[in-house]
């Protein structure tokens, strides 16, 4: 009962379907007997609508039946709880703000450095259409960009607080989670002092991502230093039923030349100051030159929509220099992109798909989670049967633990199709990196669970035949001899257990 209760505390919508449907047979039985089957009527109505409104619109099959079997369950109440939660999208005010703000900012993401690719070589044609997919998804591809990978993120961090020390004019900063300590109280003191000398700072934090960490007036005290900050899409518990859609992003901007991202945020686990699930294993990237552009207008395009402050002429001046980055040597091409709930295209998702598609030697991957639909199995064990050289890299202590039961759920079929699984044995893993065949590599913010893929707002940086492939590749192999391969063991029939495991899978797309 105990592994039960743990699952439904999870799935609050159904558990808050389940409530009302007895609070409202309590009800009817003593005051509404009289009108019980004309209501009941036109619950179920709401729940049929409900249904046939989830089987028509686009969406990953699995998220669809994921709602219909709780409303189908419970009808009377199913479908108004969807209508409240799972049938929105981002706010319609948010929608409109972005895309306001992206009819000003996206202009930018182009320049007279941007690649044209017609494929050099017919065995470069897959590796191209990659590229290609995400240009038409405006993200350009640049090749005056150098780049420094850093698996170590205290030496990552050392190096942010060098370059913010320089800046000159401006500091953008995006992040889901900020938690006061040593590593953001350090990158705060600089930001204190460069606004007090003249530089323009602005802030973006998540504020359920930092709940806990920040006050709820945080906001206040920053601005108070000289700080611009805007919370994003704050949490009104009253007001809003769901909160999906969060910035997951991790972007910063110096002076439009010089830029961060990667999977690590600003709290002490990250550069080994606190303890937090054993060793915490995370990275840094680095960007200088006009690779710097993309992370500048997705920055921009936040700001403006959630505090709207910039002309369409103005944000020039924040976009590299084009001399500078001119000068800038570099093998290999470099393509930021990010993914938006805002629109139907699953952008993170895709690209992942892609590199697995079209890997043919071997495929390493991070991930803290692995919560995937039936087309990124598939494409993992059909990878593994061409015979791919398929690694999944994961964490042995989880951060959450119903999502860990969830991630060995998968073990069983990954393995036996040939998929090697391996579990980080000092801790967490919370990279999010692929890397492919010698030639391919994405490092950024993008999980392999639903809620990366499909609900929050996510960056991440492809890298063509570029250096940091190589250094992506070298951070996997020095981390092998840490794990420990999980291999599939007959493990003791236990009908509880297999029904908490079938349930996490069937509500898997709503955690």
């Amino acid at each position: 009962m105990k592994v039960l209760r743990r699952l439904f505390s999870r799935v609050v919508l159904v558990s808050l379907a389940i409530a009302i449907q007895l609070a409202w047979l309590f009800y009817v039985m003593f005051y509404l007997s009289a009108y019980y089957l004309p209501i009941a009527f036109g619950l179920n109505m709401i729940s049929l609508i409900a249904v046939v409104w989830i089987i028509n619109r686009p969406g990953n099959p699995q998220v669809q039946l994921a709602w219909i079997v709780p409303i189908m369950a419970f009808p009377l109440f199913g479908g108004i709880i969807f209508f409240i939660s799972g049938g929105k999208g981002p706010k319609r005010k948010l929608r409109r703000a972005l895309e306001k703000s992206a009819a000003i900012t996206h202009p930018y993401l182009r320049s007279e450095l941007s690649v044209s690719h017609a494929p050099p070589r017919a065995e470069d044609r897959y590796i191209w259409g990659q590229c290609h997919y995400l240009e038409s998804q405006g993200f350009p591809v640049y090749d005056n960009t150098a780049t420094e990978y850093y698996a170590d993120c205290r030496e990552g961090w050392e190096r942010l607080l060098g370059d913010l020390e320089r800046a000159e004019r401006f500091i953008f900063m995006e992040y889901f989670i900020i938690r006061p300590g040593v590593m953001w109280d350090a990158v705060l003191d600089v930001l204190r002092r460069k606004a007090a000398h003249g530089v323009e700072v602005r802030l973006i934090y998540d504020d359920v991502g930092s709940i806990g960490g920040v006050p709820r007036k945080y906001p206040r005290e920053l601005e108070a230093m000289g700080i611009q900050c805007v919370a994003f899409n704050p949490y009104r518990p009253i007001y809003a039923v769901v909160m999906n859609h969060r910035d997951h992003r991790k972007i910063t901007v110096i002076d439009g030349n010089v830029g961060y991202t990667g999977g690590a945020n600003f709290a002490d686990e990250y550069i080994g100051e606190v303890e937090r699930f054993g060793t915490w294993k995370d990275n840094v990237l680095r960007l200088e030159g006009e690779g710097v552009r993309t992370l500048s207008v997705l920055f921009l395009q936040m700001w403006n929509a959630v505090r709207p402050t910039d002309t369409a002429e103005g944000i020039a001046s924040f976009m590299p220099d084009p001399a500078r980055s001119a000068m800038i040597g570099c093998d290999g091409w470099v393509q930021p992109y990010a993914d938006s709930p805002v629109d139907s295209e699953i952008v993170a998702e895709n690209v992942y798909l892609n590199i697995i598609n079209q890997t043919t030697d071997y495929l390493y991957i991070f991930s803290p989670y692995l919560v995937i639909d039936y087309e990124m199995s598939r494409a993992l064990t059909l990878a593994a049967a061409r015979g791919v050289d398929v690694r999944l890299v994961l964490p042995s202590i989880p951060d959450k633990k119903t999502v860990y039961h969830l991630t060995k759920s998968y073990f069983p079929e990954l393995i036996e199709h040939g998929v090697k699984v391996y579990r980080y044995m000092p801790g967490f893993v919370h990279s999010k990196c692929f890397v492919s065949d010698d030639r391919l590599a994405v490092v950024g913010t993008v999980n392999l669970d639903y809620r990366s893929l499909t609900l929050h707002f996510e960056n991440a940086c492809l890298f063509v035949d570029h250096p940091v492939v190589r250094q992506v590749k070298a951070d996997f192999e020095s981390t092998f001899p840490d794990c420990e391969r999980v291999t599939v063991k007959q493990r003791r029939f236990n009908m509880l257990y297999e029904l908490y495991l079938g349930l996490l899978r069937l509500f898997a797309p709503l955690m």
